[in-house]
Order: structure tokens, then sequence, then C-alpha cells
């Protein structure tokens, strides 16, 4: 599996937390950035980065991390075949991969702390999507997107 991660200055800590926790699992990352403490960034370049990287297929699924996880989730929403979800506890993140196949998952930065995002994570990658009547639901929103995209 290959994760994709990125946020804007006020998820930078918990990136750099996260990152290392993806890491010690052995899963393959690509840290879009941002580097260091180069100051204020914008959450919609970072967003943009991971959500091309999950929706081309160059990575299985990414981590989004702004302020509150609202912004990051509104840009990566706008991309094909991404579904984005921002959770704060584990049963939002398990339900997230088990019913939406969710592909990015999004946290807040200054919303939750690093040992529940840690937990979060870890519940997210260690689910499965389950399928059946699910399928059918995803494949809906996927028809909604083909159809606005012509539009």
């Amino acid at each position: 599996m290959i994760i994709a991660i990125g946020s804007d200055h006020a998820g930078a800590d918990l990136k750099k937390e996260l990152a290392g926790f993806i890491r010690d699992q052995g899963i393959s990352l690509i840290d879009v950035g941002p580097e260091g403490s180069a100051g204020p960034v914008d959450y919609p370049d970072f967003g943009e980065k991971v959500s091309l990287l999950v929706s081309g297929g160059q990575a299985d699924r990414g981590v989004l991390i702004c302020g509150t996880g609202i912004g990051m989730s509104i840009v990566a929403n706008k991309f094909p075949g991404i579904r984005a979800a921002l959770c704060s506890e584990p049963l939002s993140a398990r339900l997230s991969r088990q019913h939406n196949d969710s592909n990015i998952l999004v946290l807040g930065g200054r919303i939750i702390g690093p040992v529940m995002a840690r937990e979060v994570l870890g519940v997210w990658l260690d689910t499965a999507f389950e399928g059946g009547r699910h399928a059918g639901r995803l494949m809906k929103i996927t028809n909604i997107e083909e159809k606005t995209s012509k539009e």
C-alpha cells in the first residue's frame, strides 16, 4: 500500500507525527509537504497534490490535515473518484472504510490530538470495504460524479 500525506501549516505537526506512524507500519509514504516551518501555506495546494496522487492511482489512499479538516475535505472531494472522510474518532473512521470505501482520511490538526489521531488512522488503515449493498451506493455516487462532470 502507498499512502500520500499532506497538510497546511495548522496540520504540519500532526502530519509529521502520522508520517512516522505510517512508516512504522511498514507502509510506503509520499509526503507532499509542507516541509519545515516555512510559515502559513494554503491548504488547497496540498489537498490538490494528495488528491491527484490518489485519483490518478499513484497512491492507494491519502491523509490530509488542516486546522479543522473542513477545508481539506472540500478540496479533496472535488476530484474524480475521491471519497474523503473527515473523522475525529475511530467509529467514523471504521464506517467510512466499511460503508463508503473512503480513500482519503481527513483530520483536523486543531481538533484532534496525536494519540487519538494515531488510533483513528490505525483503524482507517486496517479496515476493509464491505462491498455488498454499499457497492451499489458507491456506484450511484460515481454516476452522479460522471453526470455532473459532463455538465
